[in-house]
């Protein structure tokens, strides 16, 4: 859900992805850069991210990841699913999230 959110709003590649996620958790949260890419691929397999190859001069060659149609719907459910399980706790135990 995670890379699939950061992927919402453009294309990016793995290493982004792995320091997106650094920054906006304020580093709470990390990946290795090794382990973004497995779970890339799967996401690439479901059909719910496209990735493709980009050359820039003077650069290596990088793979941007981008969100499908198909991707973009397994996002709305997991977020609808992750509000409820929010909820659900909410009510049985007075956790309240921010």
């Amino acid at each position: 859900m995670v890379l699939m959110s950061l992927l919402e709003g453009r294309s990016r590649h793995g290493y982004e992805l792995a320091k997106l996620i650094e920054s906006k958790s304020e580093s709470a949260v990390q990946f290795q850069v090794a382990s973004i890419y497995p779970m890339l691929y799967r996401l690439e397999r479901k059909k719910l991210v496209e990735g493709r190859w980009v050359e820039k001069a003077n650069e290596r060659r990088r793979r941007f990841y981008r969100l499908t149609p198909a991707g973009r719907r397994a996002l709305a459910d997991q977020r609808r699913t992750w509000r409820e399980f929010v909820e659900v706790l909410h009510r049985l135990t007075g956790f309240n999230h921010a």
